[in-house]
C-alpha cells in the first residue's frame, strides 16, 4: 500500500485508471449525491484548516445560525477520477448516517455539493487524537488500556452489527469529543468502509501498513480484518510499538504473514496474563480462529474492571509510544510537503516532530538523521523527496529551547 502522493489521509494498494472515454455511460457522473443541495456557505462559515487527507480537506465551520462548531470535510471533485470514485463518496455518506447514533462514531450533519467539492458536515471532535491524549497524560495503566479497547471494539462490534466493515482502524482514526477529562472516543474517517452481508469475502487490498490483517494481504477478507486492526492497536497500546515491525512496508507485510509475536520481551513481563491472552486471540492469524468483536467485548480483561491492573505501565512505554506517533506523524507531513507548501503553524508543527529525531542533542536536525527517522517507520520516500522535506523547514531546522 503505497501512500498517495497527493495526501498523507487514506492508503490504497491499487492505482484506478480512468474508464473510457469512449464509453461516457460509465464514464464521472454528473453528480455524487442523488439530489441537490444548498450551498454550504448559505448555512455555515468555514473557518481554519483543521487536517488533510488523501482526498479531502477538514475545516472548522460554524452554523450562522445558532453558532455552533462543526468540522466541514470538503473533497474537490477534480480528485474524483472515476464513477468508483464517486461511489465510495456517495458510499461514506451513507454509512455515517448508517452509523450515526452510535455514541462512539463521528455523527454526519450534513451534506452539501457544488461545481467542486462535495462537503460532509460533521461533530467538531476538537479533543486531539487517542495517542496524543495518552501521551500528554504522562501517566496510564493497562485499566485505562482495557477501557480504550472496550470502546474502540465496541465500534467495532457496532459497525458488524449494522454490516459495516470499517478497514482502517488505526489510532488516527479516534479523536476525543473535547477536551474534557471524560470527552467520549469517536471513531471516524469511514472513507474505505463498505458494506457487507454475512459470508461475503473482499479482495481489495486497503487500509494502512501496521495494521492490516494478514488475510486481506492474501485479499480473501471478511469483517475479522477490523478486530485484526483493533488487536494490533491493543499491542501498541501495552507496549508502544507495532506488533509487526520492519525498515519497509514489503517487510512489514512480511512480518504480518509470518513474523513471531512477541509477547516475551520487555515490558510484557510486567503485562497481566489476561492481557497477553487477549492480545493473542485478536491475533490470530486464521480469521476463522480469531475472537469476533463480541467475544473481545466479553473477554474477563475487558469485562472486569479489577482483572487489568491499574498500577503505571513502564515509562519507557509511553516513551516509545510519543515516538512512534510523532515519527508517523512526521512521515504523513513529509508526503504533504512534496505535494504542497506548509504554513507557518505546520512548520512549527514539523519542528516539534524533528525534537524526536534530533538523535544527538544537538538542536539541529541534520539530512542524515532525517533519513534515518523516516526509514525506522517502514517510509519509502526517495532522496529527493527527504530533501523536499528537509528544503520546506531549512536545511538544518534549529530547534529553540
Amino acid at each position: 500500500m503505497q501512500p498517495d502522493p497527493k495526501g498523507p489521509g487514506r492508503e490504497k494498494a491499487h492505482a484506478r485508471l480512468p474508464p473510457p472515454v469512449t464509453a461516457p455511460s460509465v464514464g464521472r457522473p454528473a453528480s455524487v449525491l442523488p439530489h441537490k443541495t444548498a450551498n454550504v456557505r448559505d448555512h455555515y462559515r468555514i473557518g481554519k484548516k483543521l487536517g488533510q487527507g488523501q482526498f479531502g480537506t477538514t475545516y472548522l465551520c460554524v452554523d450562522k445560525e445558532d453558532g455552533g462548531e462543526y468540522a466541514c470535510k470538503s473533497i474537490p471533485k477534480r480528485k474524483l477520477l472515476c464513477r468508483e470514485d464517486y461511489e465510495d463518496v456517495w458510499r461514506e455518506i451513507q454509512i455515517m448516517h448508517h452509523l450515526s447514533e452510535h455514541p462512539n462514531v463521528v455523527r454526519i450533519r450534513g451534506a452539501y455539493e457544488d461545481a467542486l467539492f462535495v462537503h460532509l458536515v460533521m461533530e467538531l471532535c476538537a479533543g486531539g487524537e487517542l495517542f496524543d491524549r495518552i501521551v500528554a497524560k504522562g501517566h496510564y495503566s493497562e485499566r485505562a488500556a482495557a477501557q480504550l479497547i472496550r470502546t474502540i471494539v465496541g465500534v467495532v462490534e457496532g459497525c458488524h452489527s449494522l454490516g459495516v466493515m470499517h478497514r482502517d482502524l488505526k489510532p488516527e482514526n479516534f479523536l476525543f469529543a473535547s477536551t474534557a477529562e471524560d470527552a467520549p472516543l469517536k471513531a471516524t474517517d469511514f472513507g474505505l468502509s463498505v458494506f457487507y452481508k454475512p459470508g461475503d469475502k473482499f479482495a481489495d487490498v486497503v487500509g494502512s501498513p501496521y495494521y492490516v490483517a494478514p488475510e486481506v494481504l492474501l485479499k480473501c477478507y471478511g469483517p475479522e480484518a477490523d478486530v485484526w486492526s483493533a488487536g494490533v492497536i491493543l499491542y501498541i497500546l501495552l507496549c508502544g510499538v507495532p506488533p509487526f515491525w520492519a525498515e519497509s512496508e514489503t517487510g512489514i507485510f512480511k512480518q504480518i504473514l509470518r513474523g513471531k509475536l512477541d509477547l516475551e520481551t520487555e515490558p510484557w513481563p510486567s503485562i497481566s496474563d489476561s492481557a497477553k491472552d487477549l492480545v493473542r486471540k485478536m491475533l490470530i492469524r486464521d480469521p476463522t480462529k480469531r475472537e469476533t468483536a463480541h467475544e473481545v467485548l466479553c473477554h474477563p480483561w475487558i469485562v472486569d474492571d479489577s482483572v487489568a491492573p491499574d498500577k503505571p505501565i513502564d515509562s519507557a512505554v509511553l516513551s516509545r509510544l510519543k515516538h512512534f506517533s510523532a515519527m508517523n506523524k512526521l512521515k504523513k507531513m513529509a508526503l504533504r510537503v512534496i505535494a504542497e507548501s506548509l504554513s507557518e503553524e505546520e512548520i512549527g508543527g514539523l519542528k516539534e516532530l524533528f525534537k524526536m529525531i534530533d538523535t544527538d542533542n544537538s538542536g539541529t536536525i541534520t539530512y542524515e538523521e532525517l533519513k534515518d527517522g523516516l526509514k525506522r517507520v517502514g517510509s519509502d520516500l526517495m532522496e529527493p523527496e527527504i530533501q523536499s522535506l528537509m528544503d520546506a523547514v531549512s536545511t538544518t531546522v534549529l530547534l529553540s529551547p
